[in-house]
């Protein structure tokens, strides 16, 4: 399949092109996901990115936290954002509205001390989205206020967000393989990859700064691995196993291609191309929601244990080598990697951005988290 043929997407101007058309329901506090969650249940189209953080945060954690809200609300595949606070949040929802404005999103906001309840608060986010919803672009692909509107794209236009969830031998050996033969195609046509996974960072440092593109990047990515040394690995199972193995053995989703840059968890990828490595750990959930903050509009999860979960924002692609998994819940499971070639993974992949719905999609399944650095006050 060739990488230049054509799907149908959205333009978002700076933010790139859009895959999905989502209006996004982001609660800046634990206190509000509930209310989030009843008001996206209200209108088709929407989705809510619960958390559990916002509250006491202090620090990095909390600068962490607020890169990841404005990361996610700003993702291509979001056609507008509804951040839904509380009030005496330590990250107030006016602000995050305001800092998603400054970066061109359509943004409404509400408060739950401000709109005088939970069912005042549910019923004027109801129609905030409903608002947002009605200027979004993709429904017929019509065109905005401010002409933009559906475009044709290709997948080097594509930000691709690649997370490995463990180390079993049929993830390294089967699956992770397929992915970074497909990885390779993406960065060689001038597409971003964007890689979860620091734990394998953090147990080679050395060799992950010897694949680095320059001097910078390599510096990046020791820094990566100090800021995390002494600290338990958030998946620990993969921090343990990955000492186990040779760098190259535990980063083959990432391909073979040079590290460009190094993101922190929540920062937008603004280089121009090639591969870039998220300091996000492989729990599947923390992963996805760095890699969309990171300007995913797809994600490619090798799983050997058969998470099923997607992601609220952008569509997930399940791939599994695992004979096992793959018998056991292969309804869950986009693609069979014993049984795909780089060929026919790139194929699906364009057929999902171009609107082709994943699993996850077609079950229902979502789930979203935002990693910590340490502890909440």
């Amino acid at each position: 399949m060739s990488l230049r043929q054509g799907f149908e997407a959205v333009d978002r101007g700076d933010r790139g092109v859009g895959v999905r058309e989502k209006v996004l329901v982001l609660p800046s506090v634990i206190c509000s996901r509930e209310v989030a969650d009843r008001i996206a249940d209200r209108v088709q189209g929407a989705v809510s990115a619960p958390h559990d953080h916002g509250c006491g945060q202090i620090g990095a954690d909390k600068a962490q936290t607020l890169r990841a809200f404005l990361g996610v609300g700003s993702n291509p595949n979001v056609a507008g954002t509804v951040v839904v606070g509380l009030g005496c949040e330590s990250i107030q929802s006016d602000d995050v509205a305001a800092d998603l404005a400054d970066l061109g999103v359509p943004v409404r906001e509400v408060a739950i001390q401000d709109a005088g309840g939970t069912d005042a608060t549910v019923e004027a986010g109801v129609e905030a989205v409903e608002e947002l919803r009605g200027q979004s672009t993709r429904d017929g692909r019509g065109t905005s206020d401010d002409g933009r509107g559906a475009t044709t794209a290709d997948l080097s236009d594509l930000t691709v967000g690649v997370v490995s969830g463990d180390l079993a031998e049929s993830t390294r050996e089967t699956a992770d393989p397929l992915v970074g033969a497909v990885v390779d195609d993406l960065v060689d046509a001038g597409a971003r990859v964007v890689a979860a996974g620091s734990e394998r960072v953090v147990a080679h440092p050395e060799a992950a700064a010897a694949r680095a593109d320059d001097e910078a990047a390599a510096a990046d990515l020791r820094e990566l691995a100090e800021r995390h040394r002494g600290r338990p690995a958030r998946a620990s199972r993969v921090g343990r196993e990955a000492r186990d193995h040779e760098f190259a053995a535990v980063t083959r989703a990432w391909g073979d291609r040079p590290v460009r840059a190094v993101l922190d968890y929540g920062e937008r990828a603004i280089h121009d191309e090639g591969l870039a490595v998220v300091d996000a750990p492989s729990r599947f959930a923390e992963a996805a929601t760095g890699l969309a903050a990171a300007g995913a509009q797809v994600v490619v999860h090798v799983t050997g244990e058969g998470v099923a979960t997607g992601h609220p924002v952008a569509p997930v692609v399940k791939v599994s080598g695992d004979r096992t998994t793959l018998d056991a819940v292969g309804d869950d499971i986009d693609v069979d990697a014993t049984a795909t070639d780089p060929a026919a993974l790139l194929g699906r992949l364009r057929a999902v951005a171009g609107g082709e719905r994943v699993r996850a999609e077609e079950h229902g399944l979502v789930s979203s988290a935002i990693t910590r650095v340490g502890p909440s006050m």
